[in-house]
């Protein structure tokens, strides 16, 4: 049986995956003394990070990453290398028919089996449907016949795998990282102890053990339930607006009771977490979801709920021009995963005969998604307040928030985010 590990023996680590969660990971761990190797298959990113810069939007993550860079403790590759710890922070999407798609996972148990090593600890930090550690083992055992895992081998496998899914807010992932409580899921009990030693490097929190599937299942529970309650807030807009109510105020003063908490409506639902997970658990149980389906339906109906508005506004002007605010799903991020933004956006430059300024300030180039619509263009806020016939808000990024349209004769402006309401 392999020997346990210490806190000395976990030296080295490698993460795979450096983006908006796997980039934060290692240089958190880095700046705690260990050697950490980020491993991606972007080269610009990987050329950015060794020097020391950073291909993300996240408050002080560039600070880090150039001190950890700076002292040689965190470098970044195109190809993985041996190591003590192994997390993998991969994207795990959805196809088009709302079926996860854990390609990217298999990928990445591809590319470390050939450098795994007996006592070597995988740890699976993206958002996954139950059984996918399960599944991970199996792949690895496939690929390295010469190595025991969990499904083969319980508590005395040669190499130990857990899932501790990430649980951070863009915008504030580095205070998360390190403070938050951790859900630590093991293939066996010794797999989460072992976990649990490591995080303790860096983690504040609590570590809390459980089973693998329990942890999978946990993060998707937490986004699914997000989700149902944004679709309250969101389909209770719906109603306000059809009654001429303002359903900011409806909301605050609802908000006034002692256990009543609504969530804020908006556009709809974006990001890689609550746009997607609540799907992962309507996959492994279709028949017994009909709450986190509806809610899904709400969530994706309200774009279409702002284009049709925007579409009528626009119908009774001669050419207009419409200024689309944010492209990223939340506020002062660059993260343009699942956007309902972006979405709409391309429906409004789809639908309207005229022209679409669009303005997002975390970024340089428009996304691929909207590189095709020929009425459409990246601008400026001056510029776009200048032309617009109608101001469509759709992300309240500071800027906007500090900087309101000033408001002129015949000017229509949609706020999907209450921010100018005063």
């Amino acid at each position: 049986m392999p020997t346990d590990m210490t806190k000395s023996e976990f030296e080295k680590i490698c993460v795979v995956g450096l983006g908006y969660v796997g980039l934060p990971t290692a240089a958190v761990f880095a700046s705690r003394g260990l050697d950490v190797l980020g491993y991606d298959v972007d080269a610009r990113a990987v050329g950015m990070i060794n020097e020391g810069r950073v291909h993300i939007v996240e408050p002080d993550l560039d600070i880090l990453v150039n001190g950890a860079v700076a002292r040689g403790k965190l470098r970044a590759a195109t190809e993985p290398a041996a190591a003590d710890v192994f997390i993998i922070a991969v994207p795990t999407p959805f196809t088009d028919s709302n079926k996860p798609d854990v390609s990217y996972l298999e990928a990445a148990a591809e590319s470390i089996a050939p450098v795994l090593a007996p006592n070597n600890l995988v740890i699976i930090e993206s958002t996954s449907p139950v059984g996918t550690t399960d599944k991970f083992s199996s792949w690895l055992a496939e690929k390295r016949p010469d190595l025991s895992f969990p499904h083969q081998a319980g508590e005395t496998a040669d190499v130990c795998l857990v899932h501790s899914p990430e649980r951070v807010l863009p915008g504030r992932v580095l205070i998360e990282l390190t403070r938050n409580d951790r859900v630590v899921g093991g293939m066996t009990q010794r797999c989460a102890e072992q976990a649990a030693a490591f995080y303790k490097l860096a983690v504040d929190g609590k570590c809390l053990l459980t089973t693998a599937r329990t942890a999978e299942l946990v993060k998707l529970a937490e986004n699914a339930y997000r989700d149902v309650n944004i679709a309250f807030a969101n389909e209770l807009s719906v109603v306000c607006d059809n009654l001429g109510i303002d359903p900011w105020e409806a909301v605050a003063l609802a908000n006034h009771h002692p256990r009543v908490n609504i969530l804020q409506p908006g556009p709809g639902v974006g990001g890689h977490c609550i746009a997607v997970d609540p799907w992962f658990i309507v996959d492994a149980a279709p028949d017994d979801t009909p709450l986190i389906q509806a809610a899904r339906q709400v969530n994706d109906g309200k774009p279409g709920r702002i284009v049709a508005a925007v579409k009528a506004m626009s119908d009774n002007l001669d050419n207009p021009t419409v200024a689309c605010l944010g492209l990223s799903y939340k506020a002062d991020i660059d993260d343009l995963r699942e956007s309902p933004a972006v979405d709409i956006t391309r429906a409004i430059a789809w639908q309207i005969d005229g022209t679409v300024l669009c303005v997002e300030p975390h970024i340089d180039e428009l996304p691929e998604s909207l590189n095709d619509m020929k009425n459409l263009r990246l601008t400026d806020q001056e510029t776009a307040y200048e032309a617009a016939d109608i101001i469509v808000l759709l992300t309240d990024h500071a800027m906007f928030r500090d900087l309101p349209p000033a408001y002129r004769e015949g000017q229509q402006i949609i706020d999907t985010r209450g921010a100018w309401r005063e």
